[in-house]
């Protein structure tokens, strides 16, 4: 099928299907600011898209003509078997139809939970159905291989990026790589949940949109294909948690590593317990990341070579999860210190520490500098306007 040529009257226009996230913000800024040609994209929220329902996504889609689809909407690693079927396979699907029906490139982020476990997997390794897989990897994998079928019998144009723990900064939600941070930092992890050796593969979400971005302009060599996007070098979980810590200078976790069986042993204890404190009105959940507790004692390392051998070019070759770390962890620590989600790291500067004095006790200051237009609302200080010296500012 010969694909839809752009209209080169008006800028690309692109569609970002879950780009209120991690992934998809990072794209939807990236196209916006930083993509070199001209993009124009939307991404629409569930209100004006929904992927639970396929009349809202032909006509939201065919009414926009767009150039190009981009999907990084997921559902919650832990959804019931319907939201998972809705978000993970049936809405891909729908999108893919529609693309087939513009002639457009569909790209697909998908996830490392649909390969086995192991070292250095390729991307034709997929698992195999089973009862026991959680519904995110069974969704997701039915996504994958509905892709290539409408690729062979339609001619789907399709790209799938396949994503293992993905780090970088802009996450409104502690989850993944987030989250075993905020335990470290908040010092409720004492001990580690994993072992010696185990290795994982990590995906870069600011290299990412470099790499679709790459993709989108080169469509006659990666119509089809499936790519690991990974980093080059695995690194070690223990290594990994150890380097937060010390980073943070806290005395948790200890480098102890529990084994499998005695933490899948407090996983269900937990879990009784928490089911008897909601008969007292006490309503509290485990992480949903502890579905994948089975992948924090085996390595998962996925293998990159098809995406070394491409003609995409890394943007930043040197950067890592490790080099990344203490970016990630300023960036991230001083997001939960606003949100009073953490303390054990809310070091005050004199005139943080005035502000929050004034906010609390005199509001009615604050009112009065910004009704006079003397709020300086980037250093949050009130300016002087004595005429004794007009330069002066005052710390609030």
């Amino acid at each position: 099928m010969e694909q839809k040529q752009p209209d080169t009257s008006r800028p690309r226009l692109g569609v970002v299907v879950g780009g209120s996230g991690l992934v998809g913000g990072t794209i939807v800024n990236y196209f916006k600011s930083k993509a070199e040609d001209q993009i124009d994209v939307r991404a629409p929220n569930s209100k004006k898209m929904s992927l639970r329902e396929p009349d809202d996504i032909r006509k939201y889609l065919l009414d926009l003509q767009p150039d190009f689809i981009v999907n990084a909407a997921i559902s919650n690693i832990n959804a019931d078997e319907k939201l998972s079927f809705d978000i993970n396979y049936l809405g891909p699907y729908l999108l893919a139809k529609t693309a087939i029906e513009l002639n457009i490139p569909y790209i697909h982020i998908s996830s490392a939970a649909t390969l086995k476990l192991g070292s250095k997997i390729s991307e034709d390794e997929q698992r195999d159905f089973s009862p026991g897989l959680s519904n995110y990897t069974r969704s997701k994998l039915m996504a994958e291989r509905t892709l290539a079928h409408l690729h062979r019998t339609e001619d789907l144009d399709y790209t799938v990026v396949r994503l293992a723990a993905v780090y970088g900064n802009h996450d409104h939600k502690i989850q993944g790589i987030q989250r075993m941070m905020f335990a470290v930092a908040d010092e409720s992890m004492p001990v580690m949940f994993t072992k010696k050796g185990v290795l994982h593969s990590y995906s870069n979400c600011r290299k990412l949109p470099y790499f679709i971005d790459h993709v989108l302009n080169h469509r006659d060599e990666f119509c089809g294909g499936d790519y690991n996007f990974v980093d080059r070098n695995p690194v070690e979980l223990r290594e990994l948690i150890l380097a937060i810590k010390t980073f943070l200078e806290v005395k948790y976790p200890k480098d102890i590593c529990v084994p499998y069986p005695l933490a899948r042993f407090g996983q269900r204890s937990t879990t009784l317990l928490l089911r008897v404190l909601r008969k007292f009105g006490l309503k509290a959940d485990l992480p949903p990341e502890l579905i994948f507790l089975r992948q924090f004692y085996i390595s998962q390392t996925l293998n990159c070579d098809r995406l070394q051998r491409s003609s995409f070019v890394d943007p930043m070759p040197d950067v890592n999860i490790l080099s990344m770390l203490p970016e990630m962890i300023f960036y991230y620590l001083t997001r939960w210190n606003h949100q009073n989600l953490i303390s054990t790291f809310k070091e005050k500067t004199a005139e943080s520490n005035s502000f929050c004095n004034t906010f609390i006790h005199q509001p009615d200051q604050l009112l009065d500098a910004v009704h006079a237009g003397q709020l300086d609302a980037k250093n949050y200080t009130i300016k002087c306007t004595s005429q004794v010296d007009t330069t002066k500012s005052a710390v609030i």
